[in-house]
């Protein structure tokens, strides 16, 4: 376990709010002023934080060639009977 010193601005802001906001926030949410920042920072973490590994990239010209191949069996045959679009 490791600690961290937090100190409060002296207004709120949208980089950091006064221990008066953080006592009410943690009085609405009924835990201790700990928790309250844990919960915050939380949350900050699921709105900033990739919820997934970054991949390699693009597909290569190469890589979009062999997707075609393989995918032309597999597409539908035939003359097109209709047509509509969502735009």
């Amino acid at each position: 376990m490791s600690n961290l010193l937090l100190k409060f601005k002296a207004k709120d802001s949208p980089y950091g709010v006064t221990r008066k906001t953080l006592k009410a926030m943690a009085a609405e949410m009924d835990v201790n002023e700990t928790m309250a920042i844990h919960l915050a920072l939380s949350r900050l973490a699921r709105d900033i934080l990739p919820a997934y590994e970054a991949d390699e990239g693009p597909l290569t010209a190469g890589d979009l060639a062999r997707i075609r191949k393989a995918a032309q069996p597999l597409l539908p045959k035939g003359k097109v009977r209709s047509k509509r679009s969502l735009l």
